[in-house]
C-alpha cells in the first residue's frame, strides 16, 4: 500500500492520540511496569513531545509536555494515581537500560 506523507502523518497522530487516550484510562498501569516491560513510559512520551516541539521551534516545557499525556498535571496525576514501587519492580527497573542509566 502506497499513502502520500500527510495522511501517514495524519495515520501516526491518530494512532499517537489512541495511545494516550488508552494511557488516560489505565492508570492501573504504572510507569515502573512500562519501562520494566517495554523500555518506556508516559514521561518518555511527553518527553518525545517535549523534542518534538522543540525540534520545530516551539516552546514546550516539561509540565505542559506531561499534561498533554496525563491530561492533568504530572503532580496531581501521581498524587491519584502513582504507588510506590515494589522491591521487585525496582530490581527489575536495574536491569533496564533505563536503570542502568543507558535510557
Amino acid at each position: 500500500m502506497s499513502i502520500d506523507t500527510k495522511t501517514q502523518t495524519e495515520l501516526e497522530a491518530a494512532a499517537f492520540r489512541r495511545l494516550v487516550s488508552h494511557l488516560r484510562n489505565r492508570t492501573d498501569v504504572q510507569n515502573i511496569d512500562m519501562m520494566n516491560l517495554a523500555g518506556f513510559c508516559r514521561n518518555c512520551l511527553s518527553n518525545w513531545m517535549k523534542d518534538a516541539a522543540e525540534e520545530r521551534g516551539l516552546a514546550m516545557s516539561k509540565d505542559e509536555a506531561r499534561a498533554q499525556v496525563y491530561g492533568m498535571p504530572f503532580e496531581e496525576w501521581k498524587a491519584k494515581y502513582q504507588t510506590e514501587a515494589t522491591p521487585e519492580q525496582k530490581a527489575a527497573f536495574a536491569n533496564t537500560p533505563a536503570g542502568k542509566g543507558q535510557h
